[in-house]
């Protein structure tokens, strides 16, 4: 039995209402039927409402992608994740709620004021089977074994007169302090316990969680998200810039494989991306664009710019997300935060700052084979850094080389994704370049005379193929021709 909240969360209330009422009839009516619990961490949480529990019960691999492809704008409040409150899942984009929500198993107030808390739990048999619920046998990604034990098999729109066997509880804890805050001109916003700053725009308001870390290793959400939010627009989509930071000794490359994974790729898709440096340390770009679809049925482009900034104990998630028709006129305090953002108490991962690449291979590769786990983006980076990097010659080359290649790459990646026959033509073209590259794989190269001779060596013969080669050909058709 759930208690709803439609003084604080009304868009998420209606929501959840027509897709739990057996009452109601059209679309999505009714949906929750049938559905199960399909991620239980006991003393945590358990996680429902995946349409495709229901739709695709044998396909494990879609448990927690599901969604009815509209989405519901963010409704954050103050009541803490206590135990029995009822909250709406959702992925990184803080709109991006749908159908699946979670109960609390016990309290984690670490979430609070990132995710819409909408109802709690009022009667004792419902906190008996959340406990029952919570101790079930689970497996692979925390998806119950007994899954029938977990289903959803009836719901039913109640009023409180209804139900004999409420229990008398007091209204739900607030959080102290998680109430939004107008920042000031020029005001820095410093938390000494996560070790970052950043200035954010004036007039924009700060909402911080109450913070309780949690290792990572339990598998569970850790630090808490810091969100800042500016005005609303015309289309009622505020700009909002977020902040999460995570104990992480994982590579940066394993939480970018980790965030798209998370991506809905039926109603998004990548604008650009690509590796960075942030003040020495190693960086990750992606900007997507995402078709947000609210309750009343309108659809809303909105375009969402995601910076990874891994430290050696530390993954730091920056986003700043607005609708597409005015993303460009608050990217300039994107970008400002951005510069401003400091990590305190942090040394670089490394000495000397790495250049730009996407996927650890290259943006025009990655772009041509589709991904950045493709062997022969893997290819090219095991090169570089195996190889070229190895020696004081082949990095200088690199620095110099990356240089001029982010001119134009990204440029060339883009239309690569916009047009299939051009993909394929760059395919073709880069077949040259990974089969002189492999004469790399045969060699011992120990000093930089080597490198020096081979890759000096290795440019000559791309020169032939890709200029000196085609213009013989040019010529010597012209001289039949003629």
């Amino acid at each position: 039995m759930i208690e709803l909240f439609p003084d604080v969360a009304p868009k998420h209330v209606e929501n959840f209402i027509h897709l739990s009422s057996s009452e109601l009839t059209g679309m999505n009516a009714n949906m929750y039927k049938d559905t199960f619990f399909h991620r239980i961490i006991p003393g945590f949480m358990i996680q429902g409402g995946d349409p495709n529990t229901r739709f695709l019960p044998d396909d494990d691999s879609v448990f927690g992608q599901g969604s009815l492809g509209y989405f519901v704008e963010a409704e954050f409040n103050d009541i803490k994740h206590e135990r029995g409150i009822v909250s709406m899942a959702r992925s990184m984009d803080p709109n991006s709620a749908g159908t699946q929500f979670f109960i609390v198993h016990k309290d984690s107030t670490f979430l609070d004021g990132q995710y819409t808390v909408f109802g709690r739990l009022v009667t004792q048999e419902s906190f008996e089977t959340l406990d029952k619920i919570a101790l079930l046998q689970t497996g692979q990604r925390d998806i119950p074994i007994d899954r029938d034990a977990a289903k959803i098999i009836k719901t039913q729109l109640l009023s409180r007169a209804d139900v004999s066997n409420l229990l008398e509880l007091d209204p739900p804890e607030r959080a102290l302090g998680i109430a939004p805050t107008t920042t000031q001109e020029n005001t820095e916003y410093v938390d000494e316990e996560l070790g970052f700053s950043f200035l954010p725009p004036s007039g924009w308001q700060i909402t911080k969680p109450t913070v309780n870390a949690i290792d990572e290793s339990t598998g569970k959400p850790v630090t808490p998200a810091v969100a800042v939010i500016g005005p609303q627009n015309s289309d009622d989509i505020p700009p909002t810039f977020t902040v999460k930071v995570e104990n992480s000794m994982e590579t940066l490359d394993d939480h970018v494989r980790f965030l798209k994974g998370t991506i809905q790729w039926d109603t998004t898709t990548i604008a650009t991306e690509g590796n960075l440096q942030h003040n020495g340390l190693d960086g990750y770009l992606i900007v997507v664009d995402q078709i947000f679809e609210n309750t009343d049925g309108e659809t809303i482009p909105l375009k969402i710019r995601a910076f990874l900034i891994k430290s050696p104990d530390k993954l730091y998630t920056l986003q700043f997300a607005n609708s597409e028709a005015h993303f460009s006129k608050t990217e300039k305090q994107f970008s400002d935060i951005l510069d401003s953002f400091t990590i305190t108490g942090t040394s670089p991962t490394q000495t000397t700052p790495e250049t730009p690449s996407e996927g650890g291979g290259c943006l025009i590769a990655t772009a041509a084979y589709g991904s950045e786990m493709a062997p022969q983006v893997q290819f090219l980076r095991e090169i570089r850094d195996n190889t070229v990097l190895q020696t004081q010659s082949g990095t200088s080359f690199m620095t110099a080389f990356n240089t001029f290649y982010y001119t134009f790459s990204p440029t060339v990646a883009d239309y690569e994704r916009e047009n299939p026959v051009f993909k394929e033509a760059v395919k073709v073209g880069l077949t040259p370049l990974l089969t002189s590259l492999t004469i790399l794989n045969y060699v011992d190269i120990d000093t930089e005379q080597e490198m020096l001779g081979y890759g000096i060596g290795i440019i000559m013969l791309n020169i032939g193929m890709y200029f000196v080669a085609p213009a013989v050909v040019i010529i010597a058709l012209k001289k039949r021709i003629r």
